[in-house]
């Protein structure tokens, strides 16, 4: 069968697209070879994300260029594929299955005049809708599985599980900054705090948390009961100073933005009679061992090692020592930012003593 150019892409070619993106930019590039006369297209996905109801990706046609643009769960519905191409001129639009959440395509004509595709073009198009539903649904599939790995563990993990890394005991040695943080007495608030305020305080608190991890290019491993263990791994070669102190600079400035969000959480909280939500918090820095762990057939993707130990040690000490933040020797001497010293303190189960240092105010 002589097929055009799009639709035996389509066939052939199109399910092993690495992603949404390059997807619409070669089916739009080999529309435009075929003779369709198209100002953009639009695909959009739905996505099991907390957070992300849909993804919507936008092809012009005159630059090749595609963006994306995110609809969020929390905000009221919009189209953003078929806003942005009834601005380039007619539309048409189909749900590629049949479900609701099924994948929506769109295309715009360069005819800015018309009302409407003409109707031959309208027929190649539905041509290509049709020879599109394959690789679509297999896309789709994959952009499900990386959102929901991403929410459950972290986008650089999320990485790794979906490259195949899930041996047992498998894992690799990198440097990073480390951030071990809890509330302080948890469990005497839990006791008088109703099961579903209890969850919203929880809520609360780990949004200050992650977003500021998140937002300094860090991931959060770990929610341990009221506790957040982050990493911020050096992306550079080992050894190089400059990516040290890169790490270190990011949990810094994570911390202190957690600090800063914390504060105003407070002023919410006594608006609203509530008590105050004090926490401790911790950085070093060191090598960990992130893989796989767990039993047989059932794993867990996280950091163990020595660095990991110790950055839990030293937040137990934030309470006795009176601070919300301490930073190790190992954080203060791959940064230049300004910090307290507080003396070296002995931490259980850790041989040497660790030479502690605070940020001003905290």
């Amino acid at each position: 069968m002589d097929l055009p150019s799009s639709l035996a892409w389509l066939v052939d070619e199109a399910a092993a697209s690495p992603g949404p993106e390059p997807f619409l930019a070669e089916l739009g590039r080999r529309l435009l070879s075929d003779g369709l006369p198209l100002a953009g297209g639009a695909l959009t996905l739905a996505v099991p994300h907390p957070i992300i109801a849909r993804r919507t990706w936008l092809w012009r046609a005159e630059t090749g260029a595609v963006i994306e643009a995110l609809a969020f769960a929390a905000a009221p519905p919009v189209d953003a594929g078929r806003d942005w191409l009834a601005g380039l001129g007619p539309v048409w639009e189909e749900r590629i299955g049949p479900s609701q959440d099924a994948p929506m395509l769109g295309w715009a004509s360069i005819a800015a005049g018309a009302g409407s595709f003409a109707p031959d073009d309208a027929a190649r198009l539905r041509d290509v809708a049709r020879f599109a539903a394959a690789p679509l649904a297999a896309l789709a599939a994959r952009e499900a599985r990386a959102a929901l790995l991403e929410a459950y563990l972290g986008r650089r993990s999320a990485a790794r599980v979906q490259a195949g890394a899930l041996a047992r005991g498998t894992g690799e040695t990198i440097r990073a900054a480390l951030l071990c943080a809890d509330l302080r007495d948890f469990t005497a608030l839990s006791e008088v705090t109703e099961p579903h305020a209890m969850i919203a305080t929880l809520d609360a608190w780990f949004d200050r948390v992650a977003g500021a991890v998140h937002a300094f290019g860090g991931e959060v491993l770990k929610f341990i009961g009221d506790g957040v263990l982050a990493i911020f791994p050096v992306t550079g070669a080992s050894g190089q100073m400059q990516e040290d102190s890169n790490a270190c600079d990011a949990a810094l400035r994570a911390v202190a933005a957690s600090c800063a969000g914390m504060a105003h959480l407070d002023q919410v909280r006594q608006a609203q009679g509530l008590v105050p939500l004090p926490f401790g918090a911790a950085l070093h820095f060191g090598e960990i061992l992130w893989g796989n762990i767990g039993a047989a057939d059932r794993l867990d993707f996280t950091a163990i090692g020595p660095a990991v130990n110790l950055v839990s040690r030293l937040e137990g000490l934030c309470k006795p020592l009176g601070r919300s933040v301490l930073i190790s020797g190992a954080v203060a001497a791959n940064t230049t930012t300004m910090l307290i010293p507080l003396g070296e303190h002995s931490l259980r189960g850790i041989a040497d003593p660790c030479a502690v240092f605070t940020l001003p105010d905290a």
